[in-house]
């Protein structure tokens, strides 16, 4: 099979950047990995017609598949009134705890404020870029982000240790 002008070189260059964002989207990598593959495959059948750099078209791509993927599938997963507890001992490991703390407050917010997020601050997209990528205008962007900002502001998972309840 003959694969499009650039491509092959494309997905050797991009991808860990594109399976990072994946990754921030999913929180697993095998999810990421299969998110990345799908996008890819869509981005192979569409490759003629991409015009300048591909690579937002990709990012998009993955943004939409996740999100539609989200919608088909029901988790499982059950609210339950009772926290883990956390740790409250100093240890080396706190760096990998605090990060795991980020990961759950990131998990727990609705979908576009997630992927908001992830675009603006851990990929650093522009709100233009942003925009761009999710398909809204610069103000969603902004608004949206605001939003999360503020309910991981409020997540007592960041309160200092004596202001917990």
């Amino acid at each position: 099979m003959i694969t499009p002008e650039g491509f092959d070189d494309f997905v050797v260059t991009r991808s860990p950047r594109l399976l990072r964002t994946a990754f921030l989207l999913t929180r697993d990598w095998a999810l990421a990995e299969d998110l990345l593959q799908t996008a890819l495959a869509r981005a192979w059948e569409a490759w003629r017609r991409v015009e300048g750099d591909p690579e937002p078209y990709v990012r998009r791509i993955i943004v939409n598949t996740y999100a539609s993927s989200w919608r088909r599938r029901w988790r499982g997963e059950l609210p339950t009134a009772d926290l883990p507890e956390s740790g409250e001992c100093a240890d080396p490991y706190q760096t990998v705890d605090d990060r795991e703390r980020l990961w759950r407050a990131l998990g727990g917010l609705p979908r576009r404020q997630r992927a908001v997020l992830v675009l603006r601050y851990f990929e650093d997209l522009s709100e233009i870029e942003t925009a761009e990528t999710l398909g809204c205008s610069v103000g969603t962007v902004k608004s949206q982000a605001s939003r999360a900002l503020a309910k991981l502001r409020l997540d007592e998972t960041f309160a200092p240790e004596g202001v917990r309840q």
